[in-house]
């Protein structure tokens, strides 16, 4: 156990086929599958819905960016199938699990315009990066970078809050109209993080551990739904709006 809290695991080497030492017990190649699967289908969907959005993009600029951002998200999807398909995985029967929630979350959430869907990819897919990167501090080290690795931020954020800004600096009156969509979209990105976890045991039992394997209590739980409400209040200020 680390300084603040987290499992800490040896892993057996910097394969990627590998999966940590002691992470042997029944159910955690699942757990591990189930992780990756819901991972690799987000970023699908992230790759999908920016695509659209470039189309929406008001200059060749915007557009551009967009499209090398939705590259990018392809990228990590690849990364992380390439890691199923080493684990003995196929990566859609990994990624099916999950189509239903987070095609929920998309159809509930479908952007009217353009910034709408910028700040949905900066706020909205940020909640889910930030459920999963809190998900990854009990696994093993191994497929603990290779999570990390792939929701680091390349740009994405300061491309958001650069558009958003600008907007509002533009038409103050926006404001009002997109902080609403912000708070509406963190109740379901919170939503959708909560039906991920719930409805698969394997992917449960990283947070709540299982015989022989750490996971965090309920007041730890309770801790981690408080850390991503305030980082999603960090990001709409960062924005420019209220939370």
């Amino acid at each position: 156990m680390s300084d603040d809290g987290t499992p800490v695991t040896t892993s057996k080497s910097g394969g990627s086929g590998e999966i940590g030492e002691g992470t042997d017990q029944p159910g955690y190649l699942a757990a591990v599958t189930d992780l990756l699967g819901a991972l690799a289908y987000g970023e699908l969907r992230a790759f999908s819905q920016l695509a659209r959005d470039a189309d929406l993009a008001p200059t060749l600029r915007h557009r551009s960016a967009l499209a090398t951002l939705a590259a990018h998200e392809l990228k990590n999807y690849a990364v992380l199938t390439e890691r199923l398909q080493s684990l003995g995985v196929e990566p859609e029967t990994a990624m099916e699990p999950f189509v239903p929630a987070v095609d929920a979350f998309h159809e509930r959430t479908s952007a009217s315009d353009w910034l709408e869907g910028l700040v949905k990819a900066y706020v909205g897919e940020g909640i889910a990066q930030d459920f999963y990167r809190e998900i990854s501090r009990y696994v093993d080290d191994d497929t603990r970078s290779l999570v990390v690795s792939v929701l680091e931020d390349t740009g994405q954020a300061d491309f958001a809050v650069s558009v958003v800004r600008e907007a509002i600096a533009a038409d103050p009156r926006l404001a009002g109209r997109l902080a609403l969509w912000g708070r509406r979209l963190v109740g379901e990105a919170i939503t959708q993080a909560q039906r991920v976890g719930v409805e698969r045991d394997a992917l449960a039992s990283i947070l709540v551990g299982a015989p022989g394997r750490a996971g965090a209590d309920l007041a730890e739980l309770g801790r981690m739904f408080v850390r991503l409400t305030d980082e999603h209040s960090r990001r709409m200020e960062r924005l420019g709006l209220s939370a």
